[in-house]
Formats: C-alpha cells, structure tokens, sequence
C-alpha cells in the first residue's frame, strides 16, 4: 500500500469523509470496511487508492472543474463484474455478454464518477471491481461498495485536487490486514 499523504480524502466509517480539515457526510458499502474485498460482498475495500479519472453525464451535468482526466459517459457504457471475464474491473462498450453494471442509469448516483485504482494494476479475479466515488444515493443509503458524497460536495472536492490525491479508506477496527 503506498503511504499515506495529508492531502488524502479519508473515509471514517459510519459515514465521513474528511479532507483538509473539512468533514463531508458519505455513504460507504452495506458489507462495511474489509481488507479482504471480495467480489459482491458489498464491502468497501480498505486501502489507499489512487484517484483515476472522471466520469460525468453531458446530459446532466457540465464538465465538471478537475485537474484529473475527465470524460463524458455516454449510453452504451458499463463495466465489467465478471470475474470470469477477460474484461474484469474494466470498462466495456454495452450491449454485451458479460455480466456488467450499466453506468448510463436512470438514478442520478452515477451522473459524476471517480474511478478509482482498486484491484486494477493489475486486476485479480474475484478481489473486486466497479469501486468508485460517486453520487450519494437518497439519505446516503449504502453503495454495493463504493464511497458516495452529495454531488455538490464531490463537486467541490473535485474543483480542488489533482492527481496526487488519493482516497484513503482505513481498515475496520480488529480487522485482519493482507500481506
């Protein structure tokens, strides 16, 4: 795991995100936080992750102020959660054979998207995919795993960093670390 930094977004279950001495209310998996992520667990993986890129709906959205790579989302995009797949933790065009998470959705808690680097350098079958910051859903109810702020927040967390910001996300309490 890379070291931690003080510019670092850092997740404090229940529910908190903090950065720069700001503290912003986020949802996180329904499993919790495990260091041991497994595919559908719902668990938001413990770890240091770096900050990818973005993704948004030009639709709904304009392209919002980041110094990361930035893209707009478009219908036929998804990614793979297929752990059988060659494709796994990665993005795919839509329509397709394998089993995927739509990211053009009708709820608006994909309308902007950080990809994080979580299983991706390189991908491990079964160790998780499709774990994101994005959009909190209504009341921040529980992700399938990511970390989800309101997007005005993520707005403003976005407007002030830059790719040396990682999202940090410590191990639950009692919890057994992967060596």
């Amino acid at each position: 795991m890379s070291r931690a930094r003080a510019d670092d977004l850092v997740v404090r279950p229940p529910g908190t995100l903090r950065w720069r001495g700001r503290r912003f209310a986020c949802a996180i998996g329904w499993g919790g936080v495990r260091a041991d992520k497994r595919e559908g667990d719902g668990a938001t993986p413990a770890g240091r992750f770096p900050l990818r890129r973005v993704l948004y709906r030009p639709d709904r959205l304009a392209p919002p102020r980041t110094a990361l790579p930035i893209a707009p989302l478009g219908p036929q995009d998804g990614w793979c959660d297929d752990a059988g797949h060659n494709l796994y933790n990665r993005p795919l065009g839509l329509p397709h054979a394998a089993r995927h998470e739509a990211l053009w959705r009708e709820d608006h808690v994909y309308d902007l998207i950080v990809i994080l680097g979580h299983n991706d350098d390189p991908v491990v079958p079964g160790m998780g995919s499709a774990i994101f910051l994005h959009v909190a859903g209504p009341d921040y109810a529980p992700t399938a795993g990511c970390v989800a702020l309101a997007q005005a927040d993520l707005l403003t967390v976005l407007a002030a960093i830059g790719p040396r910001v990682w999202l940090r996300v410590p191990p639950a309490p009692g919890a057994t670390r992967l060596s």
